[in-house]
């Protein structure tokens, strides 16, 4: 039986070869940025207040336009191939028929293309963004925006806390890189997970990020699919060459990988749609704060001008009530809704989802908010009230 995320995770850990689950549920050194996101928001108390209408309970928000079934999206994946074949297709689909968005990855292993059919498929209206990574060829870039504001994403989102890749010592140690290489360990650790290798043997072929190439059966060198997955990015991109991506992109941009109120300033005065709170899942700079400690710093550097999202460490519906409190908009997990498809497919990242959303309108009701707008400062305790210094 699976009550929660924790559980879909140990299904998972079951399933995975030991590479595959480390290289998803690891982080960067020795771990403490990951910890300290859940840590932090486990400490977070949340106030009920009492004798209010919470007969709807309406966990819904509006977004950019766009109707979400909560609080909540799906943060971008990289690599889900590798946990399950079309692992991006699957993520996608689970998405739309929950109602809430699904940020694809530039490190993605489906074509982009597909992934927003997949997710239309399931839902007329579902909700896609895309990621971007700018690699040192910017090129790369280009086409990825040209081809996502083609295929009708609704949003970019320009990831900016990689300008090198964080130590990842669980990948290292398991001689996780491109192109693979099988040691005896490696081969006894596919021999004890059967259901996973011959999930990829029928797949015919290693996941590949096929969307580095504009075209499908153009493809992208071995060099240029290792550069990726070690996160070589173009260190000389400043504020100032935002226009760059303005001038190709006339969507929403949303910046994800800030932490610092003053970045959030900056954002502000660049004419940036939308900030995503995150420090990538504890996986880059493992001295960083949690993100749910700077949350509200951030909120109130921005003032209002526009919407404020977080990721990394949220685990519970009472964890996105938590964020929602702390003034951010909505709440993106990455990790859960890997685990779930790691463990039953589409059908388990849905049950993940529908998981979170039950716990989020339950909070509601027990907090006394019936609708999202409900949720509040006072239903915080006074340690983490948006303008406190805390992180």
């Amino acid at each position: 039986m699976k009550l929660n995320v924790h559980d879909h995770r140990r299904h998972a850990r079951r399933r995975l070869p030991r590479f595959v689950f480390d290289y998803v549920d690891g982080g960067a050194e020795d771990e403490d940025c990951l910890r300290r996101n859940v840590d932090d928001l486990n400490a977070v108390r949340l106030l009920p207040t009492c004798l209010r209408d919470t007969s709807h309970a309406d966990p819904g928000i509006a977004v950019f336009g766009q109707r979400w079934a909560m609080p909540a999206g799906v943060a971008p994946i990289g690599f889900s191939g590798l946990v399950r074949p079309q692992g991006d297709l699957l993520l996608a689909r689970a998405a739309a028929a929950a109602g809430v968005p699904f940020v694809l990855s530039t490190a993605s292993n489906a074509r982009l293309e597909a992934v927003r059919e997949a997710g239309l498929a399931r839902n007329p209206a579902a909700i896609q963004w895309m990621q971007l990574y700018v690699m040192t060829d910017r090129s790369i870039a280009e086409q990825l925006v040209r081809r996502a504001r083609h295929a009708g994403y609704g949003a970019l989102v320009l990831t900016v806390d990689v300008a090198v890749s964080g130590l990842r010592e669980r990948d290292v140690r398991n001689g996780f890189r491109l192109p693979f290489r099988f040691t005896p360990s490696t081969l006894l650790d596919l021999a004890l997970h059967p259901a996973w290798s011959l999930d990829m043997a029928r797949q015919g072929r290693s996941p590949a990020f096929v969307n580095l190439a504009e075209h499908e059966d153009a493809g992208a060198s071995a060099q240029l699919q290792a550069a990726l997955l070690a996160r070589a990015m173009d260190r000389t991109l400043v504020w100032e060459q935002l226009d760059w991506l303005r001038r190709l992109w006339d969507g929403p941009l949303i910046l994800k990988g800030l932490l610092h109120p003053d970045d959030a300033r900056r954002a502000v005065r660049h004419g940036v749609d939308g900030i995503l709170v995150s420090n990538h899942g504890g996986q880059q700079l493992d001295a960083a704060p949690s993100t749910i400690s700077v949350l509200p710093r951030i909120v109130d550097a921005v003032k209002g001008a526009l919407p404020v999202f977080v990721d990394s460490g949220f685990r519970r519906g009472s964890d996105v009530v938590k964020a929602v409190a702390a003034g951010a908009t909505a709440a993106f997990v990455g990790r859960p809704a890997v685990w779930g498809m790691a463990a039953g497919g589409e059908a388990g990242t849905s049950a993940v989802l529908q998981t979170l959303c039950d716990e989020t309108q339950r909070t509601m009701a027990l907090i006394g908010a019936d609708t999202v707008a409900d949720i509040a400062p006072h239903h915080l305790t006074a340690s983490l009230q948006p303008g406190d210094s805390h992180g």
